[in-house]
């Protein structure tokens, strides 16, 4: 078996990203990625302008503090002032352009009116050069770049590109993705329950996840176990999708079906790896057509029980996806934190544990690890990653992922 790291490896060196895009109006680009730079139509700021209400002055008039100086004009955002002569400030506001002769702002905490005037102030610093202003273009540059190709996009980025002029965006299409899901068990929610039924969790969490990662997902529902039909909702996913995801049916049983039937339809590159939970995850491709020139859809099987399902699906198909997104990504973040539980009966698989921060700032452990309890990923907040044959003591520092850094 290929270990967790070999294995992503083989499957991002065949995901190559999708090619097609299409300009979208900026309001409609939230979570799709780019697919080209941005460039800035305009400086950021404008103008050197304030970042605080205040009085925009002269360094040189004020040599100390105390000095009372003539109040020459008002500056509200929106408006540009005039020429700011000697022994003068004027009145500014957050935003507003700083008149030219202008080199600080001192802030209106700092300035008091002298007794009985209107028209003075008294200066109670000696501002430096500079002070409380934003030059222009020290956020952005026009023309220079400012969002790079393959960057997802938040709320802040569309933000930037709003900052930058822009009403339209490049963005990549969305990934097209197939899900189907095995066993002659599984019911629907709602559905009454036949003897010895269950209700298939897999279908709502990965589709979830799918649409959590913007991806265009289609629910191609329960297949019956029999190799017929798995082939035939095989042929039906390929058609117009890029990657086929299914949930069971995997493992090497009489009723396991998906490992033939892949086989038959197209080819299968990988198949088990040594992690725990989740050993039979299958990669390869599924034939669009008899037409070689149709190309195929990448295929990756994951297992049956639900978080054996959830875990691999978040470890290996999430950044597969995301490099066929085109998605400038960095590995997930993972750190280093006190376990407070022992583990002590080591595999000599890698393990990934359902663990909860605690208010001590260590991690504690679900108390039933199995790949069937669904509700450890729920309670959890992530995974520690214990290596293959390695037990954890209480106090040990372990690698820990938080499942906010494998769900976006």
């Amino acid at each position: 078996m290929l270990t967790a790291q070999q294995a992503l490896d083989h499957l991002l060196s065949h995901a190559n990203p999708v090619s097609d895009s299409e300009s979208i109006p900026m309001q409609a680009a939230l979570g799709r990625v780019l697919a080209e730079n941005v460039n800035s139509l305009v400086d950021v700021p404008p103008l050197d302008n304030t970042s605080m209400d205040g009085y925009a002055v002269r360094t040189a008039d004020i040599q100390s503090s105390g000095s009372i100086l003539t109040i020459a004009q008002r500056i509200p955002a929106g408006s540009v002032g005039t020429q700011l002569e000697p022994g003068t400030v004027a009145r500014i506001f957050t935003g507003a352009p700083v008149p030219p002769g202008a080199d600080a702002v001192v802030m209106q905490e700092d300035c008091a009116m002298p007794e009985g005037s209107v028209d003075q102030v008294q200066v109670n610093i000696t501002p430096a050069v500079g002070q409380w202003i934003r030059r222009r273009g020290e956020d952005l540059t026009a023309g220079k770049t400012a969002l790079t190709a393959g960057t997802f996009l938040r709320p802040q980025e569309l933000g930037v590109a709003a900052s930058a002029g822009l009403t339209h965006l490049k963005v990549k299409r969305r990934v097209k993705v197939a899900a189907f899901f095995t066993g002659d068990e599984l019911a629907l929610p709602g559905e009454p329950l036949k003897p010895g039924g269950i209700y298939n969790s897999n279908r709502d969490t990965l589709l979830a996840c799918l649409k959590s990662l913007g991806c265009d997902a289609t629910d191609l529902g329960i297949v019956p176990d029999r190799l017929d039909a798995t082939k035939a909702a095989l042929r039906k996913a390929s058609k117009d999708h890029d990657l086929i995801i299914t949930s069971g049916g995997v493992s090497v049983g009489e009723e396991d079906h998906i490992k033939p039937a892949v086989s038959a339809e197209g080819r299968l590159d990988l198949w088990q790896i040594a992690i725990k939970p989740g050993k039979p995850l299958a990669f390869g491709a599924v034939r669009k057509s008899d037409e070689p020139k149709d190309g195929e859809a990448w295929f990756i099987g994951l297992p049956g029980n639900p978080v054996s399902s959830f875990v691999t699906f978040l470890l290996f198909v999430r950044p597969f996806i995301l490099k066929l997104q085109g998605r400038e990504e960095k590995p997930h973040q993972s750190y280093v934190m006190r376990a407070d539980f022992d583990w002590l009966k080591a595999d000599r698989r890698n393990e990934f544990l359902r663990v909860k921060l605690n208010t001590q700032g260590g991690l504690d452990l679900f108390p039933n690890q199995s790949s069937g309890v669904l509700t450890s990923a729920s309670w959890g907040d992530g995974l520690v990653d214990c290596p293959p044959g390695q037990p954890i003591k209480k106090g040990d520092l372990v690698k820990y992922i938080p499942f906010d850094a494998l769900l976006k």
